[in-house]
């Protein structure tokens, strides 16, 4: 009887752990990408996905020698980012130019992550569309 009642308590318990760990791992941000040191990437877009649960955006840069470089920068979803900075599906086009200041990842590949500590302007007239940077908003 005891072994049933055991049973019957850690049976949901396990089952919890294992629905919660794939969630937990996901949302691993830290050790991926380098927030003590944002990079500033200026660059095309080449498509712009305005999605759940999580947004991107392609776009393609000159790296120091001159080469283009494809670049993918991942963002909060579609309901956070209408929430927080208005955006909707037009917000970003492609061949418009931007400048992207945020994390890249540690192991140097053209991959960032924009869910927080990011910045995002519009090249040519210099409108800011995005800011979570914390320094940022104190001023």
């Amino acid at each position: 009887m005891k072994l049933k009642s055991l049973a019957s308590f850690l049976l949901p318990v396990v089952g919890l752990l294992v629905v919660s760990i794939p969630a937990v791992a996901h949302h691993g941000f830290a050790g991926r990408y380098d927030e003590e040191h944002p990079v500033t990437v200026q660059g095309t877009v080449l498509e712009f996905e305005f999605v759940n649960p999580h947004s991107a955006i392609i776009f393609e840069s000159k790296d120091k020698n001159g080469v283009m470089q494809r670049w993918h920068a991942e963002l909060g979803g579609a309901n956070a980012l209408h929430r927080a900075d208005g955006w909707d599906r037009d917000t970003l086009k492609a061949g418009d130019k931007i400048t992207i200041v945020g994390p890249r990842n540690k192991n140097g590949s053209n991959d960032m992550n924009l869910s927080h500590e990011s910045k995002i302007t519009l090249t040519d007239s210099g409108k800011e569309i995005h800011n979570s940077i914390k320094v940022a908003q104190a001023q």
